[in-house]
């Protein structure tokens, strides 16, 4: 194991220097004294206070231009001051995934943390590198001693440290035909920089879905998923067809489009499918993990202790249509997608075993792991290579909502490495239905660790929903018991970073909160449980100036549960509990207005974690009411799945419910109340203005789900319409050509059936780009409430996707909401 200064801290140091990282910082930059002020001060000069115009520049440009267009006369000067406060909380960065390394000295080890920050005159988001020295007491004190600079990943689209730490691969994928590279950093050095041509991959995939980076154990091959080379097109020149197609460029002819494949929708609809490759790190040679099927997506690959079968990952099949027929649907947010774990031999050993190998041999085969389970994904061995665990959305796939409770599962990994056919799958966390008060929900999991595992080998950690919170668990997969390693007592939110041995980096925050690392300790044991010690460490990061600070000082926030209004004898018991919502409140709640906050899905849920978007709406002077209405995650699976069927009608009493309990308890004035929502909290603010018309004096909506019958026959996820309308039935009935009666009942329950009690003054927030709920939707709402003669703004974004989440999009949606609020919420 390398020393912390001729390790990590020297190879970023070469890698700064190969990046030329340091030209671009400028000389106040360079004397500061810190880490953080050098990352306050290299980013100050993209930030948009570069051309953020002050008063009297506005006032020229207003003066010798005219207003741009859409802004209010009367909102100028509202629009450049809530400009510059939006600026401040943007340039905030935000942590990211962190990686610790052991050492020799049991008191001492080596962390590295990622952390993003947006950049909003190049739209994109800049990533850095910080790396610290830690060290231990006896005492159980630690201290982080971080490096004086951060390093920025320009170009960078993953960074993956090997198990040991001593090595760095950075993958940059190409924007156009230049080879992606693979670059490996050793001790203060490039070691290798492989390049690898279009015709035999394309980009890495280094998203959270597919992506599959994974060093071997003896950090010599590196396995990954990527796009697979492109498919021969036809070519044609001035005398037609040109019978032998050439990958060479001819001025002469050009390349057709051939045969229209199909994609998995929302942000991957120009990604090829994805595939599977082995790297050898020194010769820098590359293979394709051969026999996997096109009608296979795979991801998430992981090596197994296995000689014959080296490689364990995920795949998805093509077979999502009607009655299992070829369909590619929206995968990005769909855990209802069925997937499977397969092994398949290392392709550098298969060769090297080839001479002593019978050919026709079944060693070399793809081998279906889990095929007695309709979902299996997030692979990881034990420390010693006896089992394998997973994580499985089996509810969501059997029942067809797009997200539920997660179980966790494992398999026996055979001690000679044979495997002949599916393993048999044991339960280690099964699905909770219906928790009591206060008790454990089940598992809400969107990824884990590289290296889950506490020291014993049977005990992992990962974070979770619990309620309105995010949670730290510790599941003993031996015998299946779950325990909350966050503090039990805390409404904050928390989320596990890395693992040092026993102890485990987190970060906790709240939405009145940034977000603060913390070191855990295993204090004592009882109950058969253990407690946990958490000491917050010191922050590289620059602190929020004052005015953001006072901002967030000046309020509170507390978890309200909130009863169920009139609970139907049919519902299951667990869909009669509380609900819960946040309640962030002003010094004088009662004399403030209110923002109605949404969250989408239906099936996901707004944690009471730190949100610069959030931040900036109460930063105006308004209370804020987040409602986790019943569907959301983290409150068991009846309350659940008691949405599907019902949408449109139970989630939006939920939410007037909600309403309702802060309002008869004094806490808010209910004559001056917002709605804010996108995707399916879209669709609940657009039913609430119509189903509710009175009760609302402003609303915005976000890529807004506000016609079914339209959005049946564009989205990428059209069985969401069916199953959300007619409840688990509707993954039986899905059909790309519903009938007229079914078009009927889709717009019946869609908030555009009701826009002719509309009253309320709408901002609509859209992306052009959106493929899960296309343009067309909020225009046409839009466009109605135009033409009944409503206040109505619409802001398109032309190379905006669902999620709203560019930077310039990002800003621009929440500016203009912070300004549409208060031009209807001012007394």
């Amino acid at each position: 194991m390398v020393a912390i200064c001729s390790g990590i801290h020297c190879y970023y140091s070469s890698l700064a220097a190969a990046a030329s990282l340091f030209l671009s910082i400028s000389s106040a930059c360079a004397r500061a004294p810190t880490g953080g002020s050098f990352l306050r001060c290299s980013i100050s000069r993209v930030s948009l206070g570069s051309i953020a115009m002050d008063d009297a520049h506005a006032c020229e440009a207003a003066t010798d231009k005219g207003l741009p267009s859409g802004i209010d006369a009367s909102m100028v000067d509202e629009y450049a001051s809530q400009s510059k406060l939006l600026q401040e909380f943007v340039k905030i960065p935000n942590i990211g995934k962190a990686w610790i390394f052991s050492s020799k000295n049991e008191n001492t080890s080596r962390a590295m943390v990622s952390i993003g920050q947006s950049d909003l005159l190049a739209n994109k988001k800049r990533n850095f590198l910080l790396n610290s020295h830690i060290s231990k007491s006896a005492a159980k004190s630690v201290n982080f001693q971080w490096s004086p600079f951060p390093i920025e990943m320009s170009g960078v689209s993953a960074i993956v440290p090997s198990p040991s730490g001593e090595k760095l691969l950075l993958v940059r994928n190409a924007e156009d035909d230049s080879p992606t590279k693979l670059e490996i950093w050793g001790p203060c050095q490039l070691e290798n920089e492989i390049h690898i041509p279009k015709y035999v991959h394309g980009s890495l995939y280094a998203d959270a879905w597919f992506e599959g980076i994974s060093w071997n154990q003896e950090e010599t091959f590196i396995a990954y998923v990527a796009e697979e080379p492109p498919q021969p097109k036809p070519e044609f020149n001035d005398s037609g067809y040109k019978k032998e197609c050439s990958s060479q460029k001819d001025c002469k002819s050009w390349k057709g489009q051939g045969d229209w494949e199909d994609n998995w929708g929302e942000t991957y609809s120009k990604k090829r499918i994805p595939a599977l490759f082995v790297a050898n790190i020194s010769s820098g040679e590359v293979r394709t993990v051969k026999g996997i099927s096109r009608s296979l997506s795979v991801g998430q690959v992981v090596w197994s202790p296995s000689s014959s079968y080296s490689l364990v990952f995920v795949a998805w099949s093509d077979d999502n249509g009607f009655q299992e027929t070829p369909r590619k649907l929206g995968i990005v947010y769909c855990y209802n997608r069925p997937c499977a774990l397969y092994a398949a031999p290392d392709p550098f050993k298969e060769e090297a075993d080839k001479p002593s190998t019978d050919s026709k041999a079944d060693t070399t085969a793809m081998v279906k792991l889990t095929a007695d389970v309709s979902s299996a994904f997030f692979p990881r061995f034990s420390p010693d290579g006896k089992f394998l665990v997973f994580i499985s959305a089996k509810s969501a796939v059997d029942s067809g909502a797009h997200n539920a409770t997660n179980s966790m599962h494992k398999v026996d990994w055979p001690a000679d490495g044979k495997l002949e056919g599916s393993l048999s799958v044991a339960d280690v966390v099964p699905i909770v239905m219906s928790p009591q008060d206060g008790c454990f929900p089940g598992i809400y999991c969107s990824g884990l660790l590289r290296f889950p595992w506490l020291s014993d080998g049977r005990t992992m950690v990962l974070s979770s929903v619990w309620g309105s919170r995010e949670v730290i668990l510790s599941v003993n997969v031996a015998s299946g018991e779950v325990s909350r390693v966050s503090p039990l007592d805390s409404d904050y939110s928390w989320k596990v970073l890395a693992l040092d041995n026993n102890n485990i980096l987190a970060v906790s925050s709240s939405l009145i909160t940034q977000p603060q690392m913390y070191y855990g300790s295993e204090s004592s044991q009882t109950d058969k449980s253990f407690q946990w010690d958490w000491q917050e460490i010191s922050s590289p990061f620059p602190k929020p100036s004052d005015k953001v600070s006072s901002l967030l000082a000046d309020h509170k926030f507390s978890l309200l549960k909130i009863p169920i209004s009139n609970p139907s004898d049919k519902l299951p018991d667990g869909a009669k509990l509380p609900f819960e919502a946040i309640f962030v409140s002003c010094k004088d709640s009662t004399s403030s207005p209110t923002v109605v906050v949404l969250h989408g899905g239906p099936h996901s849920v707004y944690p009471s974690s730190y949100s610069k978007s959030l931040a900036f709406l109460y930063a105006q002077g308004y209370n804020l009411l987040v409602v986790n209405y019943r569907g959301s995650l983290g409150f068991g699976e009846e309350a659940l799945q008691s949405l599907p069927g019902n949408i449109g009608s139970q989630d939006v009493n939920d939410v007037l419910t909600a309403l309702d309990f802060v309002t008869k308890r004094g806490l808010i004035d209910a004559s001056r109340v917002a709605v804010v929502g996108g995707s399916h909290g879209g669709f609940l603010t657009t039913h609430l203005i119509g189903q509710a018309p009175e009760t609302f004096v402003a609303a915005a909506a976000r890529n807004p789900v506000c016609n079914l019958s339209l959005m049946v026959g564009t989205t990428d996820i059209p069985e969401w319409c069916f199953l959300e309308m007619y409840g688990k039935e509707g993954k039986n009935c899905f059909t790309e050509s519903p009938s007229a009666e079914t078009l009927a009942q889709f717009y019946e329950k869609s908030p555009i059936s009701h826009i002719s009690k509309v009253k309320t003054p709408t901002l609509f927030l859209l992306g052009a780009k959106d493929l899960r709920v296309p343009v067309s939707n909020g225009l046409q709402y839009a466009r109605t409430m135009k033409e009944r003669g409503l206040e109505t703004k619409i802001i398109v974004f032309p190379e905006d996707n669902h999620g709203l989440d560019k930077p310039q999009a990002d800003y621009e949606s929440f500016l203009n909401i912070g300004v549409w609020f208060k031009k209807y919420m001012s007394k």
